[in-house]
């Protein structure tokens, strides 16, 4: 199989008669039943103010295949669930999606407690699911493609760039997070590279709260008194509506991104949409993907949610953005997409060995490709500062995408895994991937 770099086929002036062509279509075809497509993310709850974008973005990306004539001369058919931010009941709706309502893929999850509920429904079913955002790693299964970054692809660059002169020169780190496995290993990880570039455990500090906690008064009152020994930085892997607790008690104690820049790992421009950013200008994010990427696929993919969010009248109307987990979900679907067409199915084990290889141009302006051994995206990485409209300007970028590590060489129960893990659903000798439906 081989990665070789391809361009859209289409593009903003493509005819109908060549997406037909792309698609595969046949008046046979087209009276067949449509192709169901899961989505699962929480549409109420703590998760919502992250997830329910997911939800809309997901459906314009099917609807946009649908309104083309569909994939394999078939329509799809988004079935949409909300888990409620109720993590096992992301494992009964995803076994519902599979059982009841036989879709054929799943696109969804935020938390990775709420994938790890539903990966072995999954694995039980043999069903496929791809999941958009930023993780942990240490995990690998035949049943996920994972969209999001891998640590290597966020928060390892990220401490880098706070080391750095030009990030300030961080000696000290305080790591602030939401209590659950995404925090607890991606901060594991972080101490480990730490430790392992001169930086003590004394000069680390970790505090975690519980989803839906409010009041940080405490915390923001420590980050102060612990920044006054040395330069400080923070990382902050809150999830949830909990930040905009968090960020208004920055604001309010007026911990400046000068004096102390505070790093997210989960809040993007949807996130701050709900916020005054105006006391938070300066600070960081790192993501894949920001909207204010200037570049010609991202001016499309901007317009064409500007486009669906009128024509759906999604609330927030004209103030609604993209940001980077609804990008790797638009990029997801279309991958999927793309397999389904090579593998002239959707079954499965045939699309699943078909995703290997694949690749689209990407917002961000990059070509992205699945990775042909780890179930991965490779990916660019971009740090960002909030600018007082709620968007981020890119301080530091990668020269292109960077291959993720799902298993950290900086943990001593992973380093094996690094170089000797195996992937046995690998297809050896399979068909050439495609490349460039239009989306």
């Amino acid at each position: 199989m081989s990665m070789t770099k391809q361009r859209f086929i289409g593009r903003a002036g493509a005819t109908c008669l060549a997406l037909s062509a792309a698609f595969g279509l046949s008046n046979a075809q087209a009276s067949e039943d449509p192709i169901k497509v899961g989505i699962l993310h929480s549409l109420s709850g703590t998760m919502a103010i992250s997830e329910t974008s997911l939800r809309d973005v997901a459906k314009m990306t099917s609807r946009i295949s649908t309104t083309r004539g569909g994939l394999l001369g078939r329509q799809l058919e988004p079935v949409v669930m909300d888990p409620a931010s109720d993590w096992p009941r992301y494992a009964e709706q995803g076994r519902e999606l599979l059982e009841r309502e036989n879709v054929d893929v799943i696109f969804g999850s935020w938390t990775s407690v709420s994938r790890e509920a539903v990966l072995p429904v999954l694995e039980e079913l043999n069903g496929l699911m791809f999941y958009p955002v930023q993780y942990e790693g240490e995990e690998s299964s035949r049943n996920i493609f994972y969209t999001g970054a891998a640590p290597n692809q966020q928060t390892i660059p990220a401490v880098e760039y706070l080391m750095s002169e030009e990030g300030g020169g961080a000696e000290q780190f305080y790591l602030i997070g939401t209590d659950y496995v995404f925090p607890r290993t991606t901060n594991r990880i972080v101490r480990a590279f730490l430790n392992a570039h001169g930086i003590e455990d004394d000069a680390i500090r970790e505090e975690y709260f519980p989803f839906e906690h409010s009041d940080f008064q405490s915390a923001v009152s420590e980050i102060r008194s612990f920044s006054n020994q040395a330069p400080t930085a923070v990382i902050n892997t809150v999830n949830g509506d909990s930040n905009v607790a968090l960020y208004q008690e920055l604001a309010n104690q007026g911990i400046d991104a000068i004096d102390v820049p505070v790093l997210a790992t989960s809040v993007g421009e949807e996130e701050l949409r709900g916020m005054d950013a105006g006391p938070l200008v300066g600070h960081l994010a790192a993501w894949n993907y920001f909207m204010s990427i200037d570049t010609p696929e991202n001016e499309k993919f901007t317009a064409r949610w500007a486009e669906y969010v009128e024509q759906e009248g999604l609330p927030g109307g004209e103030d609604r953005v993209t940001n980077d987990p609804m990008e790797a979900t638009h990029i997801g679907i279309r991958m999927w997409a793309q397999a389904v067409k090579q593998a002239g199915t959707t079954d499965v084990d045939a699309v699943r060995q078909a995703v290997y290889g694949q690749c689209v141009d990407s917002p961000s302006g990059f070509e992205i490709c699945m990775d042909e051994e780890n179930h991965h995206l490779h990916k660019p990485v971009i740090i960002g500062e909030i600018q007082p409209d709620g968007q981020f300007a890119a301080v530091w970028e990668t020269e292109g995408p960077v291959r993720a590590e799902p298993w950290s060489k900086y943990l001593e129960e992973s380093k094996d895994k690094v170089a000797n893990w195996r992937y046995p659903w690998i297809c050896g000798d399979c068909e050439e991937p495609t490349h460039g439906l239009e989306f």
